[in-house]
């Protein structure tokens, strides 16, 4: 009987690259191995440096990142993955500029400090700050002559994309309709999970560079586009999706009933005014959505309760309900878990698999309770969103107050319909993914507004991106990725005592009693110096391989007898299928072979955790470990298209 075929994959330089899976899953490719492993060794600063080197938003990141690195971590196949944005918050907290006192604070010093890191990085990426500016003499100072930029929108894409202009040499103009820079960062997530004095201290850094915000000021009412455009060489819309998207149903329009992003912004900016959400807001309340944004609603409204009965000895806190109710099961929900996990803690009703069917009014208006029908399914067969439910089955749950947190979309009313940026079909800006490139020459689109709402992290790799594909356009010069590689034999290599055992440290948290007290009271209480060094550790620092001399090799199958995690095979060459690449190597070394009188080792990188028992075990020194090393350096070229990625 015939023994199954193995699809094998031959390494080359990307190989290597997608082994660093934190890395590689980052949309602006934070070394995170790299910062993680510096804590274990006790280098905070250098952790920090590593992870502030690509992104302009790091500190911000270490709390409220989506951490698609964290998801894609290796360790995750073990037990739990590291938890990577916790450790990059610990770092932040003493390095990063919500480190320092507005008097103490010098964010050119600090940029130079990131700058002058570089060389002692393993892994660095195009995304790098020294890739786009090897000197900071002169940013932040007031050079007339620089090229203006204009930037309509001060969120995550809008900060990175000034960022990384004022970096190539321009000067960047800021519009943002709130008081504040920073948009749905400042407005949108809750203060309890991102505290407002580290937004101001990562937009102050940003500011320093020559970078102008104005504020209170909204395009298409305060200021045209037409008159922005005449101002700047090229503008930026980078507004995001700050519209909450409801579903009409009947009941669903008057009092009573409101959009949950429109709530969060009126929390945040203290908006009280008649009519504003918060006026509107009763004891009763039903949020309608299964994700985060869902949870940072629900959340606010238990403190926002919390604070309005402290002031007002006419509303009692017993009988105040929050019930979040979604389409999807528990399972499907898209919110994190610790959303979940901490929103029950916190006294948030969970409704899972309930579709809304019809909000009810008393005689005056007033909204007295919502009906909901069971979801059967939320997704079809092929994974396509396509709800069906049991219209028999049908739970009414009392409310004086429907808040709505299925989605976000943006508010374009400030693009002229018969001017040159062209509006799709479905009223989004006509706009080229590739490139951020609109139908009008000189604007350009970056975040939500060029692809949809997304992760944070997402929003700053487009704001990059849209800064470099500017730079073309301005210059007709495109800045392209260029890579060095390097494999270097480490003669020492160890590990942590019982580091694959491990568990994973859990963020230490407020009680949930303290935490309804207030908006402002942050949840996380984030690691101590002894427990970031203790979860670091459990990184299996997959920078590090297990490298085979074929030449040295007597297949005597040690190393694939001593492999805790079984990754390592001795197979029959007959067996291996491949690409191109396989049946290339295969006939230069074995040309004419019987490849069934053949063997080879082969490895399920998904199961190594580097420990490195294999090279031990080896007899003939035949197997090394050796750490792959690259650099990352944008290169500039004549324009042939924009939009380069890395």
């Amino acid at each position: 009987m015939a023994l199954e075929p193995i699809q094998i994959e031959v390494p080359d330089d990307d190989y290597w690259r997608r082994q660093i899976k934190c890395q590689y899953a980052c949309p602006v490719n934070t070394d995170a191995r790299g910062y993680v492993r510096a804590i274990a060794e006790g280098d905070f600063e250098s952790a920090y440096l590593i992870a502030r080197g690509p992104n302009p938003l790091a500190s911000i990141c270490g709390r409220v990142c989506g951490a698609p690195c964290e998801a894609a971590c290796r360790r995750g196949d073990v037990d739990q993955p590291v938890a990577i944005r916790a450790l990059k918050r610990f770092v932040t907290d003493r390095f990063g500029p919500e480190a320092f006192t507005r008097e103490t604070l010098k964010p050119i010093e600090l940029l130079k400090r990131v700058l002058g890191s570089g060389a002692a990085r393993e892994c660095s990426a195009t995304e790098e700050l020294r890739s786009l500016r090897r000197s900071l003499d002169g940013v932040g100072s007031a050079d007339s002559n620089a090229v203006k930029v204009a930037i309509i929108g001060s969120g995550p894409a809008g900060l990175a994309a000034a960022h990384d202009l004022a970096l190539l040499g321009y000067r960047p103009t800021v519009y943002e309709m709130e008081p504040i820079p920073a948009g749905m960062l400042a407005v949108g997530i809750p203060e309890y999970r991102l505290p407002r004095n580290l937004i101001e201290a990562e937009v102050e850094v940003i500011r320093a560079m020559g970078v102008e915000f104005i504020c209170n000021t909204k395009v298409g009412s305060d200021i045209s586009m037409k008159e922005i455009r005449s101002r700047h060489a090229a503008t930026i819309i980078a507004v995001g999706a700050k519209c909450s998207r409801i579903i009409s149903i009947p009941g669903g329009a008057g009092p009573g009933v409101m959009g949950g992003v429109e709530f969060l912004r009126d929390v945040a900016v203290n908006e009280r005014a008649p009519g504003s959400t918060l006026a509107q807001l009763g004891k009763k309340i039903v949020v309608i959505g299964g994700g985060n944004v869902a949870y940072d609603v629900s959340r606010t409204v238990i403190r926002q309760i919390g604070y309005d009965v402290s002031r007002s000895a006419l509303r009692q806190v017993e009988g105040a309900e929050v019930h979040l109710c979604c389409l999807e099961s528990v399972d499907e929900m898209p919110a994190e878990d610790v959303e979940i996990l901490e929103g029950r803690e916190e006294g948030v009703v969970l409704h899972a698999s309930m579709g809304p069917v019809e909000i009810h009014r008393d005689p005056d208006g007033r909204v007295t309770g919502m009906t909901f029908k069971k979801c059967t399914r939320v997704f079809d067969d092929a994974g396509k969103f396509s709800p069906t439910f049991d219209e028999d089955a049908t739970t009414t749950i009392e409310a004086d107050t429907i808040v709505w947190a299925i989605g976000q979309q943006p508010d374009l009313s400030f693009i002229d319909s018969d001017g040159d940026v062209k509006l799709t079909e479905r009223g989004q800006i006509d706009c080229k993914s590739d490139t951020l490139e609109t139908t009008a020459p000189d604007v350009f689109v970056a975040g939500d507004i060029a692809y949809g709402p997304r992760l944070l992290i997402d929003a700053v790799a487009s704001g990059k991106k849209c800064a470099r594909t500017i730079h073309a356009y301005l210059t007709g010069k495109t800045l392209s990725p260029k890579y060095e590689f390097v494999h270097l034999n480490i003669e020492r290599y160890s590990r942590e005592r019982d580091y694959e055992k491990l568990p994973r440290t859990e963020v230490p948290t407020v009680s949930p009693a303290i935490r309804r007290q207030s908006q402002k009271t942050v949840v996380e209480r984030g690691y101590d110096a002894s427990a970031s060094m203790r979860e670091a550790c459990r990184c299996l620092d997959c920078g590090v391989n297990t490298i085979f001399d074929s030449e040295k090799c007597i297949l005597c199958g040690g190393c694939a007898d001593v492999c805790p995690e079984l990754c390592l095979q001795l197979v029959s060459c007959d067996r291996l299928r491949g690409d191109e690449g396989l049946d290339e190597l295969l006939a230069q070394r074995y040309d004419g072979a019987d490849l069934s009188d053949l063997s080879a080792i082969i490895k399920d990188e998904e199961k190594c955790i580097r420990c490195a028992l294999c090279a031990e075990r080896c007899p003939v020194g035949a197997i090394t470990m050796e750490r792959f090393r690259f650099t990352g350096e944008w290169a500039t070229c004549e324009a042939t298209g924009q939009g380069q990625d890395s």
